[in-house]
């Protein structure tokens, strides 16, 4: 993620972003799993997600990018999601990212060993209280492939809650991808924790917020 931080460049298109990111990695032994990129203005979004597939779209000044990033070392995954401004953040891109940090936050305050599903989901009320909504997973298992629990929020469930609570060791990603109702605009923060007795532990270094390039 760093790699796409310090790399991206107005005129790059996003296969060029991924490559940025690969590069980063596979000449220390470590494989690619997913690095999902998407780019768009922040004046006429018309991107709320990073994209599986990506595109020739040039990256231009306005732009917001967007990113997915894991990789493994042997059987070792990690995940960072995190979001860009190429120029200073307009209005309801602040807003979204300031819901999505909120969320990261209120989710990390009580996320622990013997803490409830329903106790995660009730911590991120703060994106409907904001006007938003999720497009992605609230927060997942991970380490191994993509485990649960599997988590929505109150106004995009993802199926029935789990009961079982959260175990020390644990590893999950918190990812609170917050859009606009009409999924147009939205942003990308979260990275995977470790569950202890008395709360989580970052498994990342890269730094949480919404940079301005």
């Amino acid at each position: 993620m760093a790699a796409l931080r310090d790399g991206v460049r107005l005129g790059l298109n996003e296969r060029q972003l991924g490559d940025l990111v690969e590069r980063a990695y596979v000449s220390q032994g470590a494989n690619n799993v997913i690095h999902y990129i998407g780019t768009t203005s922040m004046s006429a979004p018309d991107l709320a997600v990073p994209q599986q597939f990506a595109s020739t779209r040039r990256v231009q000044a306005g732009d917001v990018v967007v990113a997915e990033i894991s990789a493994a070392f042997w059987e070792h995954p990690g995940q960072v999601l995190r979001s860009f401004a190429l120029g200073e953040p307009s209005p309801l891109y602040r807003a979204l990212h300031a819901a999505a940090d909120a969320s990261f936050d209120t989710i990390a305050a009580v996320l622990k060993a013997g803490v409830t599903p329903a106790q995660v989901i009730g911590a991120s009320g703060v994106i409907e209280d904001a006007g938003f909504t999720i497009i992605d997973d609230l927060l997942h298992g991970y380490g191994g492939g993509y485990l649960p629990p599997i988590l929505g929020c109150k106004s995009r469930p993802a199926g029935p809650v789990p009961e079982a609570p959260f175990r020390a060791g644990q590893t999950v990603v918190i990812q609170p991808n917050v859009v606009t109702r009409d999924g147009k605009a939205g942003v990308q923060t979260g990275e995977m924790v470790v569950i202890t007795e008395t709360g989580i532990e970052r498994m990342h270094t890269m730094p949480r917020g919404f940079v301005q390039l």
